[in-house]
């Protein structure tokens, strides 16, 4: 005869259910008791197919863990037993994950058709429409999307649910460019303000969405994207403890990103107060045609009794392309959207395939004529990989030009001075412009080429009313701490202190100085030196006619004794080459260099001016 088994307890418990008796037929696997133990079920099956020969306990009883609770005398069993343990249907979808797909659905744009007629009006994407646009295909990871606003005190939940999803803001982690680097490298945060919910205000969820993702960010060192549309703070919120959200944690931990990861801001609409302290704080600012950015929107203005203005009339983009605030002006966000990718491509690695220039062109872009003008664009287009150059705030500051560009695909920071403007002196805005570029460079481990032609820093009563002793300086001590690759080229002047600055702060800093044959150098301008040094001499003669003819020949003398392959005799720069061989000497440089990633900086935040 069979002997029985004894069936005991696994863990301590209550016998919540008993699902046999004495004498019942049971088959391997099927459920025999169900054990309750710290709120959860636990079932006790068959081991073997048999017959109870006895039961040990009652429902109710506590157990513990060994304890006997059946006897189990083992045999074949007919299959006329048939054991229906609630088998799923994985055909039939749960009711608690349809509840999932449901609450989901209410921040799709499917669900919102008349909130989307109205961006369609506009001309405008919505907030996920701009976010497909941007990420690589289903690569996108939504964080706090069945967040709805705090307004349970005023508003039923069903409401919320309905009209506030994710509380007006899109978040989450994303492959950006993937299709040209490694995920591991393309993966960035990605944040939308949606403007179908409130107006893309600012609430106290999505505040806190914010905290999370910038946390996130920093943790895992990974740049971030965000449309900023918006109006603002939010007034209607309820269901905090606080009084006037000051204390909020948002904008201080946006803030440590800066010089930390990549920032790049996006806007298209109207963008005012929080949502324009957040657009401020990022390191790019790309803004459509139709952006409006101002730090007060109209009822703020007219609250604090300074006038009542449309929208349209607070910072336009005309305004804020030319004041600097704007580094890219686009058509509109598909336009937007594909710069973004752009910029963000030089902040991810080199590219492994690129198209170089006629280098032989560059001989000619610079006409033998000293003084005849040319277009540094032109120098700046023919000398970096085709199509690789992004130029940063074109309309603002037009002495200096700042542009990411590639060098065999690697992706570098252009300064270049603009002798369409002032000669290529540097004015105070273009200090400015300068030194804040060189802070973008020096935080994201770009390399910098300076392409130098300045007759130096603009002086006089007007330029000095700007503040340009102290904004000059800017470039020196930011040139100074320098710690990325940085080389200078001089194509035509190089005169003084400005040329100097475009030099980390003299001719010997840069890890190469060289001059084209166009390259001409000195303390001071030429025709200033001659100017002051040879007062005397040009004040004795008393025609005018002669002593223009004088002047002519003492600037012809000092040039022939400051052009670029007479002063390089002195070695106070490196050598003058032929235009077509720069790229040689940028690519050595770039290769010698130690690589950004054991190169130590220090953590500096990036000046929003």
């Amino acid at each position: 005869m069979t002997s029985a088994l004894s069936i005991t307890s696994p863990l301590q418990g209550t016998i919540w259910q008993l699902k046999v008796a004495a004498g019942d037929e049971v088959r391997q696997g099927q459920e025999l008791i169900i054990i309750e133990s710290m709120k959860m079920e636990h079932p006790i099956k068959a081991p073997e197919s048999g017959v109870i020969s006895m039961v040990l306990i009652d429902e109710a009883a506590t157990v513990v863990k060994g304890e006997k609770l059946i006897e189990l005398v083992p045999q074949e069993i007919s299959e006329a037993v048939v054991v229906d343990e609630g088998k799923v249907d994985a055909n039939q979808e749960r009711a608690d994950l349809a509840e999932v797909r449901d609450r989901h659905a209410k921040g799709y744009d499917e669900s919102r058709p008349e909130r989307v007629a109205k961006r369609r009006a506009r001309n405008q994407r919505t907030a996920r429409e701009n976010i497909a646009d941007l990420v690589d295909e289903d690569s996108f990871v939504e964080y706090g999307p069945l967040v709805i606003a705090p307004q349970r005190r005023r508003r039923e939940l069903q409401d919320l649910i309905d009209n506030t999803p994710a509380d007006g803001m899109v978040s989450g982690v994303a492959t950006v460019n993937g299709d040209l680097f490694e995920p591991e490298v393309a993966q960035t945060v990605v944040i939308s303000y949606d403007y179908m919910v409130l107006a893309g205000t600012q609430g106290g969820q999505n505040h806190r969405k914010k905290d999370r993702m910038f946390e996130l960010a920093e943790r895992q060192q990974l740049p971030v994207v965000f449309f900023t549309e918006g109006g603002g703070g939010r007034p209607g919120d309820t269901d905090g403890v606080g009084f006037a959200g000051l204390d909020c944690l948002a904008f201080a931990y946006w803030g440590k990103l800066s010089g930390l990861v990549p920032m790049i801001g996006i806007n298209s609409g109207y963008c005012f107060a929080g949502n324009a302290a957040i657009l401020a704080c990022c390191d790019v600012i790309i803004a459509t045609e139709d952006s409006y950015i101002g730090m007060a929107g109209p009822a703020m203005i007219e609250g604090g009794g300074l006038g009542t203005y449309h929208p349209t009339e607070i910072g336009p983009i005309e305004v804020q392309e030319s004041n600097g605030v704007v580094d890219i002006r686009v058509a509109d966000e598909a336009e937007g959207v594909a710069v973004a990718k752009k910029y963000l491509s030089y902040f991810q690695g080199p590219l492994d395939d690129w198209q170089v220039p006629d280098q032989d062109a560059l001989r000619h872009v610079i006409p033998e004529n000293r003084k005849q003008i040319y277009d540094m664009r032109d120098v700046i287009d023919g000398l970096f990989d085709v199509d690789s150059v992004l130029e940063l705030r074109p309309k603002w500051a037009d002495g200096m030009i700042t542009a990411l560009a590639r060098m065999d695909g690697r992706p570098v920071g252009v300064i270049a001075n603009n002798p369409h403007h002032l000669g290529g002196a540097i004015d105070a805005a273009a200090a400015d412009k300068s030194a804040r570029f060189m802070q973008l460079c020096e935080a994201h481990g770009l390399p910098i080429v300076f392409l130098c032609d300045t007759p130096g820093f603009m002086v006089g009563p007007e330029s000095e009313a700007e503040g340009m002793v102290r904004r000059a300086g800017r470039l020196f001590v930011v040139g100074a701490s320098l710690s990325v690759p940085f080389m200078t080229i001089i194509t035509r002047k190089g005169y003084g202190l400005g040329a100097q600055a475009m030099a980390g702060g003299g001719f010997k800093q840069p890890i190469f100085t060289v001059a084209w044959p166009t390259g001409e150098v000195g303390g001071m301008g030429l025709e200033g030196a001659v100017s002051l040094g040879y007062r005397k001499e040009l004040e004795a003669v008393e025609d005018l006619a002669e002593r223009e003819v004088l002047y002519e020949k003492m600037v012809d003398k000092m040039y022939e004794h400051g052009k670029a392959v007479s002063a390089a005799s002195y070695f106070e720069f490196d050598d003058v080459i032929d235009p077509a061989d720069s790229r040689k000497w940028i690519m050595t440089a770039l290769r010698s260099a130690p690589s950004p990633e054991n190169t130590p900086r220090r953590h500096r935040p990036i000046d929003t001016v």
